[in-house]
């Protein structure tokens, strides 16, 4: 390792000398250019070689350095599809490059690579040719071990990772096959051969009990654990708050705050406070106290190295992957009920009609004086004679100002336009061994909503703060929606006889007051979905350009550094305006952080650039978080519909694509998927703006909120899906029933039923066409069916006018029964994916 102390250029400083280069550059000459000195070579020869690996520098045969952008080259990294081919997610943030199930077979999902682009798809879209593998991203994957005719495989759970790993029976260990194990890649793949791996760890069973959780953190490269070094540096914190610790802190301890918090939390990050306030009539004094984690955790420290790589808690059934090591998560910067916490603290004064009229941030100590549930809070507010608000005392006081601020923010909050979206969470309970027993709907009451304005206006001022002082910071930046889904999201609602106002460019108002147009509707929750998917992904940005769905300028997340990297850089941040110093962050690349001079500056450019990094890390790991978490409710869900295959379940579509309709179970909360191929013996069409599929024949239309009857057809625990097969109400059996002496011979007829006749089945049709609210066939009367294999002399003697009539019947029955949709007939599937090679 090189001293420290030595300064080297940044890369964007060797990019520009670079870019202004009329040629390639050998090492030599762009360190003379730069103007370096003998000890700063090593270390620029560490950083060229990280360059080279992120495909920004490209050296040609005799060594001499490019720009890999001057080569018509593309960087980026590798994304991986289900279906074989995958996409180039560029660097520069171009358009997304399409891999063909060829060019996959050299990488894996995830892998670094040059690409050149070659020509354009059938959908125009660009297509490309991996010119060079910058960096195997892969290295060890989980997945379950096969054998297959003698040769061991294992088969990876990811599925965008469509090769299989060889591995030979010596580096199985103790491995038998159908255990899920991880593998360690050995040799990559190339186009011409397979990776090859060995089992270096054991898993077990796919059944056993948090299977599905030890496979998820493995699948989405989530950290799971600590490394002795960061938990011996944890362990090293003294287990209470000490009196040198106090220095320079506001003594809050006679301050009865409290925290509130669901009933299976386990850290507690946040604490309040309100009372009228003195200064302003009608107002209220608001106290928001955050656990200091930044006074325990050093920029640098192994803590803090590891908790930048996790970015972000995990939150599964029963079991938490933390960020920070359980020392401090649960102890000492968990804002525990009656024990000394340090905190940095948002005091604000806010008035009559919400604004916040002044604030200030400052370092305290607190000792929390009762830690309450939302359920114990809305229990006593709603009813405080009851004898657990009684019990409370002077806190119930204390929530109950909470309270009316809570109604002055919430009003303030709906004239400024803000949307309000009111779903219906779901909680799944468990049983013993971890799978699931039930799954409940849980709503939010009003002690949820408090304490989230209360947050709210922590991060509007912690936003605030930083943007006046123009110290560098993360700002949670929500935009509204791109051209094409606003366009998208205007037809649709078009056609459910709804209206977005605002134009081209709608505010946040608008889409809060198609929301209270929403509300009260039977297909409410099914709508506000489709409203929040027209609008972009929330993420972390150096870029402040405001929270479009909270309809604030600016907003930043200050309230949870125990569970989210971001926040606790942001309180650096504060912590150092306070301090009247300023708070750069370490760069993200692990490789570089050996080239950082803790004492000399940094340019400003370098500056950006590490705010940059940060802001795309933690988006990354935020949705890595959400992945592993999805994934591993999807594989509860599909456990706990392994056994309900062939139940039939009423409920709603809640997705339309062009290979079938996803629909959830009103009752369960599962989503599944009507395949394409259920749905009937034709072509069916789909539209995107308006969320349907139409039947080219039959013209009948499934789209977005649609109820349906479905029944559990299968369930594919490796692809986590849960298919269903359409379910009519319209039944056609009878139209098939054997006649009334067979029936009655095979014992199978009621003596109660009576045969039917031809004429009575078509009038039943008719009736059970109706009752579904189709239109019935016009149906001829009924008539005998000349036989197979009747003479000519016969069939010529036929009248032509019953030949026709009853001819005309048949398919007028066919065509109800298709559109009935009782069952796919015969063809249906081969039709069908005919189809879908149409629509894709």
């Amino acid at each position: 390792m090189h001293n420290k102390e030595i300064k080297i250029p940044s890369r964007e400083d060797i990019l520009a000398v670079l870019r202004q280069s009329q040629g390639p550059l050998s090492q030599e000459q762009l360190f003379e250019q730069l103007k370096l000195s003998e000890n700063q070579i090593p270390a620029i020869e560490k950083r060229l070689s990280a360059m080279e690996r992120d495909g920004q520098l490209m050296p040609n045969r005799k060594g001499m350095l490019l720009l890999a952008t001057k080569l018509d080259f593309v960087a980026g990294r590798v994304a991986g599809h289900r279906d074989g081919f995958g996409f180039l997610i560029r660097d520069d943030r171009g358009p997304d490059i399409f891999l063909s199930p060829r060019e996959m077979q050299k990488v894996l999902h995830g892998d670094r690579v040059l690409v050149r682009v070659t020509g354009n798809d059938h959908r125009g879209k660009p297509e490309g040719t991996i010119v060079e593998v910058t960096e195997r991203k892969t290295n060890r994957l989980v997945g379950r071990l096969v054998s297959e005719r003698g040769i061991l495989l294992v088969v990876p759970e990811n599925q965008r990772i469509k090769h299989d790993i060889l591995v030979s029976h010596k580096d199985v260990g103790k491995a038998i096959p159908g255990q899920v194990v991880t593998v360690e890649i050995v040799e990559q793949p190339s186009r011409h051969t397979q990776p090859i791996g060995k089992v270096v760890e054991v898993l077990g069973e796919l059944d056993d009990p948090g299977m599905e959780i030890e496979i998820a953190v493995r699948k989405f490269d989530v950290p799971y654990e600590f490394s002795q070094e960061v938990i011996e540096q944890a362990e090293a914190l003294p287990d209470e708050v000490t009196y040198k610790d106090l220095k320079g802190r506001v003594d809050l301890r006679d301050v009865p705050f409290v925290t509130i918090d669901g009933e299976d939390a386990r850290d507690f990050d946040d604490a309040v406070y309100c009372e009228p306030a003195s200064s302003v009539r009608g107002g209220f004094r608001l106290l928001v106290a955050i656990a200091d984690v930044s006074h325990y955790v050093a920029p640098g420290s192994a803590v803090d190295l590891s908790a930048i790589e996790r970015g972000t808690s995990v939150y599964f059934p029963r079991r938490v992957i933390p960020m920070l090591p359980e020392k401090l998560s649960n102890g000492l910067c968990s804002l525990n009920p009656h024990v000394d916490r340090l905190v940095l603290v948002c005091d604000m004064v806010i008035g009559p009609k919400g604004a916040v009229k002044a604030y200030q941030f400052y370092n305290a100590v607190i000792h929390s004086s009762a830690r309450l549930t939302y359920t114990r809070v809305w229990d006593a507010l709603s009813d405080p004679e009851c004898l657990d608000a009684r019990a409370m005392g002077q806190t119930l006081v204390d929530l109950q100002n909470l309270y009316s601020l809570y109604k002055i923010l919430f009003e303030a909050r709906q004239k400024r336009g803000a949307m309000e979206i009111d779903t219906v969470e779901t909680q799944v309970l468990l049983d013993a061994d971890g799978k699931i027993d039930k799954i409940v709907p849980r709503r939010r009451n009003d002690a949820h909503r408090l304490i989230e304005e209360c947050m709210l206006a922590a991060n509007t001022c912690a936003a605030d703060f930083l943007e006046r002082s123009k110290h560098p910071a993360l700002y949670r930046v929500h935009e509204g929606p791109t051209v094409e889904k606003l366009q998208n999201l205007r037809a649709f609602l078009k056609s459910v006889s709804l209206t977005l106002d605002g134009g081209d460019e709608p505010e946040s108002k608008h889409y809060a007051e198609l929301l209270k147009k929403v509300q009260g509707r039977p297909d409410q929750d099914l709508l506000q979905s489709m409203i929040l998917r027209s609008m972009q992904q929330a993420i972390y940005t150096p870029h402040n350009s405001g929270h479009f769905g909270l309809s604030y300028d600016a907003y930043a997340h200050f309230t949870s550094p125990i569970r989210r990297y971001p926040d606790l850089m942001v309180h650096r941040s504060i912590k150092a305006l306070l301090a009247g110093k300023r708070y750069v962050p370490l760069p993200m690349d692990e490789r570089e952080l050996e080239e950082i001079n803790p004492a000399g500056k940094i340019s400003q450019a370098e500056e950006t650039a590490r705010w940059d990094q940060a802001g795309a890390w933690f988006s990354s790991t935020e949705r890595r978080a959400d992945e592993a978490s999805r994934d591993v409710m999807s594989w509860l869900k599909c456990f706990f519909m392994k056994e309900k295959v062939g139940d039939t379940f009423p409920g709603h579509v809640s997705g339309v694509t062009s290979f079938g309709l996803f629909v959830t179970l009103d009752a369960l909360f599962v989503e599944g998927l009507v395949h394409v191929s259920e749905l009937g013996n034709e072509y069916f069409q789909y539209n995107e703006s308006l969320h349907e599929l139409r039947g080219e024949r039959s013209g009948i239309r499934y789209r977005l909120t649609d109820a349906l009857n479905v029944q559990i057809s299968r369930v594919d625990l490796d692809a986590r899906r849960i298919e269903f097969r359409l379910v009519q109400g319209v039944k056609f059996d009878s139209l098939f029933k054997e006649p009334a002496g067979k029936a009655a011979s095979g014992g199978g007829q009621s003596p109660k039923r009576k045969p039917r006749t031809g004429r009575n089945n078509a009038a039943q049709m008719e009736g059970d066409v109706k009752a579904a609210g189709l239109e019935p066939p016009v149906t001829p009367p009924a008539s005998k069916t000349a036989k197979r294999g009747v003479n000519k002399k016969k069939a010529a003697t036929a009248s032509r006018a019953k030949i026709a009539a009853e001819k005309k019947r048949k398919e007028e029955l066919a065509k109800a029964k298709r559109v009935a949709q009782v069952k796919p007939a015969a063809g249906a599937k081969m039709r069908s994916s005919t189809t879908r090679k149409r629509s894709s």
